[in-house]
């Protein structure tokens, strides 16, 4: 009884209950006061229950049939939609039972076999049922793009429970085969159409005209023009020349490709103009596709060539996504015999720091004597132009050890290295900031020291990375030259203030130099030479910086066990590895590949050790191989002679291979 009053009370509406409860309040106090009014109103009250129960019934009713009517017409629709989907269209079971396909998949693929494409999607498709109830993300599509014959399709997929009462867990996987290939034409066309920037320039034209006679210049400035635009001809761009030395090239994307695989033969093709050995000439190029207007790409393209003519000419890169990519690079680095720069420099250099309040100098990480020694000739500049300097050191100095007795003799240099800690401390508005030896923004010693400052001078002499210091007020770049010591040297000829050095600080140039041209023997050049003079009238102690870069017999003995696991590559290349975890590690290997090139017929050598956080490889070479370009596609750099790399997550054996496979590309 109690279960139908509730289902009773239960099938009328909330509103008329609490009207309901109000009525009966009501009679109550009439029946209370009128006590013949009782029968009346349990009649009364019975009557309206009975109303209002009936309506009620009879609203739900008319609803109900309302939302049957619209689930009817929504699922004629749906299922309306279904077979006459304009795009292909197959519903199939997770183990591949096709349970339906519409006409217009039929007649799309009528004469493809589908099914090993349909099987693939629903391989892929099924490890996503899996990933979508762990996220709870039922409703999310997936899609995926595939070529069929030709064309191109975006396949979009969507699971469904298939509710089967005896198996919950079985779904259906329905599919969309959209076809997009005119749009993804219309957007590749587009793309295609889309310019690039290219500047040519030769190379040291002022230089190599003033060599030719009157008459051969004419000549040779045509055979120039002829193979410039004999190479732009074959992808139908416009070809302006601006200057003297200087073409602006514009081309359409679509034939960047073409440019790549070509690997720009017009670096070689310029040097087979003959002149008779008076003369060999060479181009840069830059090439660029970023930007929204064709003044955006030149101006990239414009950066670009800062960065090709910073590593010294002879070969062409390409910015595309903010990378860069290198090619060429096959011959020395050309000695320049204009000093003009140097004196420029050394005089700008002069006045900013007499506008600075202190000067602050830093070098790349491990520093070596080179860094040192510029380090300290730049002191001796500021200290002489009565400014406070510090140099700024490093932990791991282990190629300074002998030098840093030396210099713990001397009293005034008690205090004048200081830690990177400090140094971001105390680096203020009016800060200088010199970075010499290297030119890349994450190498320096601590680069937060670099964003910090607001004036920066950069003086250096490795080939400029893609990473290069941007936004300095000077920047003494030269890649002919052998060592920064010998570019500082020079600043130091120049000065108008009378620079007097220390012999310790005379030394330490004079060393970087040695080090850097292994005894004056890679990379010298007359002002190598001339550098090194001015340092001999400093008065310098050869014998004394001689023992600085004395091995003793252990170490002697290191190094004759690394040339003992050479092994050679490509005939001449020589490759050996150092195991032994060691704080000198990265010295032995670069002495070692120093001793590797003693041996006849090895025109390059590579030693990788194992630092214990990082698999360094040293790499040095007689100038038949650029060793630069092979380990700047490790993320090293330095020179065609002479350069390093530094691997992380790679153990020594996999950095070996990785190696000889740089090697092999050429």
């Amino acid at each position: 009884m109690q279960n139908a009053n509730r289902k009773f009370f239960d099938s009328l509406v909330s509103r008329n209950k609490i009207y309901l409860v109000i009525i009966l309040i009501l009679l109550i106090v009439i029946c209370i006061k009128v006590p013949k009014m009782i029968f009346p109103s349990i009649l009364l009250l019975a009557s309206i229950l009975g109303y209002t129960y009936f309506a009620n019934n009879k609203r739900k009713s008319e609803i109900s049939e309302t939302l049957e009517d619209l689930v009817l017409n929504v699922d004629t629709v749906a299922k309306s939609t279904l077979i006459n989907s304009p795009f292909p269209l197959i519903i199939l079971e997770t183990d591949g039972n096709v349970i339906w396909r519409s006409s217009k998949f039929v007649s799309e693929f009528e004469k493809i076999n589908m099914d090993k494409y349909v099987d693939d999607l629903l391989v892929e498709f099924k490890s996503e049922i899996t990933d979508r109830e762990k996220n709870d993300q039922n409703n999310k599509m997936l899609q995926k793009e595939i070529q069929i014959n030709n064309k191109t399709y975006e396949i979009t997929g969507k699971f469904a429970n298939s509710r089967n009462k005896k198996n919950k867990d079985e779904y259906m996987l329905m599919l969309y085969f959209i076809n997009v290939t005119e749009n993804r034409q219309l957007k590749q066309k587009l793309f295609d159409s889309k310019s690039c920037a290219c500047i040519i320039m030769i190379d040291n034209y002022e230089e190599n005209m003033q060599l030719l006679e009157s008459e051969e210049k004419p000549q040779v400035i045509a055979q120039i023009d002829k193979v410039v635009y004999e190479w732009t001809n074959s992808t139908n761009g416009i070809l302006l020349k601006t200057d003297r030395d200087r073409y602006i090239y514009i081309f359409e994307q679509r034939y960047l490709e073409e440019i790549k695989e070509d690997k720009f033969s017009i670096l070689d093709k310029i040097k087979e103009i003959d002149i008779k050995d008076k003369v060999q000439f060479t181009l840069s190029i830059a090439v660029s596709n970023e930007g929204d207007t064709n003044n955006d790409k030149y101006k990239s393209a414009q950066a670009a060539m800062d960065v090709v003519l910073g590593r010294g000419g002879d070969q062409a890169v390409i910015r595309e996504n903010e990378i860069y990519r290198f090619f060429g690079a096959r011959t020395k680095e050309v000695e320049k015999r204009t000093k003009v720069k140097a004196r420029v420099v050394a005089n700008a250099l002069e006045n900013l720091i007499k506008e600075s309040s202190k000067i602050m100098i830093m070098g790349h990480k491990n520093p070596d004597i080179d860094v040192m020694g510029s380090a300290m000739g730049i002191y001796r500049l500021a200290k002489s132009l009565n400014k406070n300097a510090y140099i700024i050191g490093s932990e791991k100095e282990t190629a300074l050890e002998k030098f840093k007795q030396e210099l713990a003799k001397d009293i005034e240099y008690e205090d004048v290295t200081i830690s990177k800690e400090v140094a971001l401390e105390n680096i203020e508005e009016d800060t200088l900031l010199v970075v010499v030896d290297t030119n890349k923004k994450n190498h320096v010693i601590e680069p937060q020291i670099l964003k910090k400052a607001k004036k920066v001078v950069v003086i250096d002499h490795h080939i400029r990375s893609a990473e290069y210091i941007e936004n300095a007020t000077i920047t003494f770049q030269e890649v002919y030259a052998s060592s920064t010591a010998e570019l500082v040297t020079e600043i130091l000829q120049y000065t108008k203030t009378k620079i007097e050095l220390k012999q310790i600080e005379a030394e330490s140039l004079y060393a970087g130099i040695m080090m850097d041209t292994k005894n004056f023997t890679f990379k010298t050049g007359v002002r190598t030479f001339e550098a090194a003079a001015y340092l001999r009238k400093c008065g310098i102690d050869i014998i004394r910086v001689k023992k600085w870069f004395q091995s003793d017999l252990e170490g002697f003995n290191k190094i004759a066990d690394i040339v003992k696991t050479a092994e050679i590559v490509n005939n001449s290349i020589a490759i050996a590895i150092y195991p032994e975890i060691k704080k000198d590690t990265s010295i032995l290997c670069a002495k070692a590949a120093d001793e590797l090139l003693t041996i006849s017929n090895i025109t390059a050598s590579f030693v990788l050790g194992n630092t214990g956080e990082k698999i360094c490889i040293s790499g040095r070479s007689i100038g038949d191989i650029n060793v630069q370009v092979i380990l700047e596609k490790l993320g090293g750099g330095g020179h065609m002679t002479l350069a390093g790399a530094q691997i992380e997550g790679m153990t020594i054996e996999e950095t070996k291979q990785e190696l000889i496979n740089k090697i092999n590309e050429g």
